[in-house]
């Protein structure tokens, strides 16, 4: 996919564009949760086919996830959103999570299999 623009000189341009899911999406988008939540650390999980689930752990408590095609693609854009990646769930950074209230109504909805 590309799009083409006409520069001031009058010249033509063509440009790609980034689809949804790229690697430069995927930094913007753990830059801006970093940027929001006064920083941020990542924990990394592979998910087998799927790929890699990034969990972002901002200071102020609030977490979210981001999902990449491996682990590799994964630390590299949090390498380059500058957000550090922990190497496993260590217990400071569990006690920093504060799950929403609709996490919590959502989880008491499940039924737990035995």
């Amino acid at each position: 996919m590309a799009l083409t623009v006409l520069a001031p000189e009058g010249e033509v341009l063509t440009l790609p564009v980034m689809a949804q899911g790229s690697d430069t999406t995927l930094t913007a988008g753990i830059k801006s949760f970093a940027t929001g939540h006064g920083g941020a650390r990542a924990v990394i999980e592979y998910v087998g086919k799927r790929g890699a689930r990034i969990v972002l752990v901002g200071q102020d408590g609030e977490w979210s996830d981001q999902f990449a095609d491996d682990t590799d693609v994964a630390r590299q854009a949090c390498e380059s959103a500058g957000v550090e990646v922990e190497n496993e769930w260590e217990r400071e950074l569990l006690e920093q999570m504060r799950p929403s209230h609709d996490l919590w109504r959502s989880m008491s909805r499940r039924a737990m299999a035995r």
